[in-house]
């Protein structure tokens, strides 16, 4: 079994000013708007990270999901974790090990060509966590969220390469990192400061809610190219915390050198 973090999803009240921020300080560029997610009262952005993606949410109605979202956690911050399995047999029977422990799905969709299980909030302790999958299985290449193809030319890694973790809060990160174990049938890793599980590419942390916003997506582990000016950049737009953190859409990048 193989699960790959292929994409990211914050929440912002406003979409365009966090769009900004995040362009301009991590060097990367917008590839796909979807018109899909208007039926959820939203609007969104992605961006590609490397051959991964970062999208950004914002309720454009009253009373959706992302909203209800974001006054629960006092503000922008982070939203999805949004996964790609490697086979069909295998995200189904992900899909039925959630079921199995009392975990809702909170939204599906299912055809020949794309599989998709998210997996609600609530119920995962912390952030949705979405597992797709697509009959190319291309960890590299096509993605439906961004239309399959056509974002390889919005590529930039020259600042930031690549996601390398998630960092999850709740008041007992070892309980909420057996839940996750237990719902990706991962392993619950003690050899790092904090329990983890491994996804293909990325680690996912557990770690004490220390901020008051309650449970979440609390930060994002980067791999980066040019720290120097992506510094230069956050403490133009006030988003500098130190030399290895920033916060943008009221989540935690933490930068590790390529």
């Amino acid at each position: 079994m193989t699960i790959q973090l292929r994409q990211i999803c914050l929440v912002a009240e406003q979409l365009a000013p966090v769009i900004d921020d995040l362009t301009a300080i991590l060097g990367i560029h917008s590839c796909y708007v979807d018109p899909g997610v208007g039926k959820f009262g939203l609007e969104n952005n992605l961006m590609p990270v490397g051959r991964n993606f970062l999208e950004v949410v914002a309720p454009i109605q009253d009373n959706t999901a992302a909203g209800r979202y974001l006054e629960r956690r006092n503000g922008d911050g982070g939203y999805m974790v949004i996964t790609q399995i490697d086979t069909l047999e295998e995200h189904q029977r992900l899909r039925q090990r959630a079921l199995d422990q009392g975990v809702r799905i909170a939204h599906e969709h299912s055809s020949d060509e794309w599989y998709l299980s998210q997996l609600h909030p609530r119920d995962m302790q912390a952030a949705f966590l979405e597992l797709e999958w697509n009959p190319t299985a291309d960890f590299n290449g096509f993605w439906n969220p961004v239309g399959g193809l056509g974002w390889e030319d919005k590529v930039n890694q020259n600042q930031t390469v690549d996601f390398i973790g998630v960092e999850l809060q709740g008041s007992d990160p070892a309980a909420l990192a057996d839940h996750w174990a237990n719902v990706t049938d991962l392993p619950v890793e003690t050899d790092l400061a904090d329990p983890s599980i491994r996804f293909n590419n990325a680690t996912i942390r557990f770690v004490e809610d220390t901020d008051g916003r309650g449970p979440g997506l609390g930060g994002l582990d980067i791999r980066v190219a040019n720290r120097q000016a992506i510094l230069a950049e956050a403490k133009q737009r006030n988003c500098y915390v130190s030399d290895d953190q920033l916060t943008i859409c009221g989540t935690r990048w933490y930068l590790h050198d390529s």
